[in-house]
């Protein structure tokens, strides 16, 4: 089978143009309609991590709706936490009993609603609130439906294309998610979120809809448009990708128990299946914990407004496009195992970036002028670098999942994939949590920032086991992947 590239250009047209056209002459399993639809998914998901988790909720929710920026990082660390080990505990059996029982899109649509609705009424979240639990019951269970619609859809990528496109079709599924993220910020922030002190958004317009400044509304509002767009660009999935057939779901609880239980006694003789599910539990965690106090640190710490961390959203959705499209051609040049240790690195030295940076300081060395723009260029430059970073590790993650999965196992595949991402990502925000809570207390004397900078730090060392573990996972390369 030929090799075709396509020569990048950073357009979001030319990205799914040249993603399409590898699909259509590799002899693709599924018609462009099933395509589009499944890449889509990633287009309408994509607002949840973006609006909620990083860039205009979380920092909202610690700045305004938290007692103080300190303890909001905390509360955000268990809300998340705590959505993350409800996945861990459920995904590997209910994805055996997907894959007993046939289809994928009635798990997709059930896991839908349940996020949806739970981001929609994250708009009671109201500055200074009193009883705080509601709010962060709501953000455990979005996290739980969002994250878990995408397992089953993850799931349905093998059937879609030949082995040998799938890096070019994860990593375009990645980039066309990153540009609707990145559509969805500045529609929020360009015409929604005001500042409070000018009533304006970041175009200096009064935000539509009456959305009153001094109540947040255009903070708030990023739950309701999550799950709006999330609602209307999940359709063209649920209308036109094929799903497998269903299957006597009678027996199919029991016989994917079985098959999961066989799995498991198996797993740990499978060196590179076991290595890599390990491996991933750690970076994805750090990633993840990277991007959802990324806005809360840059609140706490550099003093930025809701309006410059949407800029720093804005620079990153723009990255990660390019970072998720060019990696899907460096993993079928070289193999997705070659993009994922690239990335890592990559992330590695923005972690320490970004812990090293303070309105004053850069890699802890002052700047010597007050008010300098130095560090706040600095960590500019770190989220454009954990933004392509991050989508080329995620594409790339997803085919050397593939490359590890039994035949007829994938769904299972990966739920363990998100037990392997998940059974950490409570561990990655309470250790977060629990070192800002640590060195807030009283036996320290650190400010509130100093307390931020400290409590991050596991993010670098998740970062680093994941690193470790990785030369013993096995991957395809580019020429074995066309055989």
């Amino acid at each position: 089978m030929s090799q075709r590239r396509s020569r990048a250009d950073g357009g979001s047209r030319r990205l799914i143009r040249a993603a399409q056209s590898a699909l259509e002459e590799s002899g693709a399993k599924t018609d462009r309609r099933g395509i589009w639809g499944w890449m889509l998914f990633d287009w309408a998901q994509q607002p949840f991590h973006t609006l909620i988790i990083t860039f205009v909720f979380a920092p909202y929710f610690a700045a305004a709706v938290a007692p103080d920026a300190a303890r909001g990082q905390e509360l955000w660390g268990l809300a998340t936490g705590i959505g993350g080990l409800m996945i861990a505990l459920s995904s590997p059996v209910l994805g055996a009993i997907a894959d007993a029982s046939g289809p994928r899109k009635p798990w997709i649509f059930g896991f839908s609603v349940l996020g949806a609705v739970a981001c929609a009424a994250l708009w009671f979240a109201t500055p200074g609130m009193e009883n705080l639990l509601p709010v962060l019951i709501l953000v455990a269970l979005a996290v739980f439906g969002m994250e878990f619609a995408a397992v089953f859809n993850n799931a349905m990528m093998p059937d879609l294309v030949p082995r040998a496109q799938l890096g070019r079709l994860s990593g375009s599924a990645w980039g066309l998610g990153y540009v609707g993220g990145l559509l969805s910020l500045v529609l929020m922030l360009g015409f929604m979120s005001a500042s409070p002190e000018s009533g304006l958004t970041l175009l200096g317009l009064e935000p539509i809809l009456g959305l009153d400044p001094a109540q947040r509304e255009g903070d708030r509002a990023a739950g309701p448009l999550t799950a709006l767009w999330y609602l209307i660009f999940v359709l063209p999935m649920f209308l036109f990708t094929p799903d497998q057939t269903r299957r006597n779901f009678s027996g199919a609880i029991e016989k994917g128990l079985r098959q999961l239980g066989a799995t498991l006694r198996r797993l740990p003789s499978e060196r590179s299946y076991f290595s890599f599910l390990a491996s991933s539990m750690f970076y994805r965690d750090a990633l993840n914990a990277l991007y959802a106090f990324g806005g809360i640190y840059a609140a706490g710490v550099l003093g930025w407004s809701i309006t410059q961390i949407g800029i720093f959203g804005i620079l990153a959705n723009i990255t990660g496009a390019l970072g998720a499209w060019l990696g899907g051609r460096m993993d079928q040049a070289f193999g997705p195992k070659a993009v994922v240790s690239a990335s890592i690195l990559t992330l590695c030295f923005c972690c320490v970036l970004v812990i090293s940076t303070t309105a004053d300081q850069v890699f802890f060395i002052p700047v010597g002028v007050a008010g300098s723009f130095i560090p706040d260029m600095v960590f500019f430059t770190a989220g454009a670098l954990i933004g392509a970073a991050g989508g080329s590790i995620q594409a790339a993650s997803r085919t050397l999942l593939v490359d590890q999965a039994p035949r007829g196992q994938v769904t299972e595949a990966f739920g363990l994939y998100a037990l392997s991402g998940k059974a950490t990502t409570f561990i990655g925000p309470l250790s977060v949590a629990a070192a800002t809570a640590y060195f807030s207390s009283d036996l320290f004397s650190f400010s509130a920032q100093d307390a931020q900078r400290l409590g991050v730090t596991p993010i670098l060392a998740l970062f680093a086991l994941g690193l470790v573990l990785l030369p013993m996972v096995r991957s395809l390369g580019a020429q074995e992947a066309a055989i």
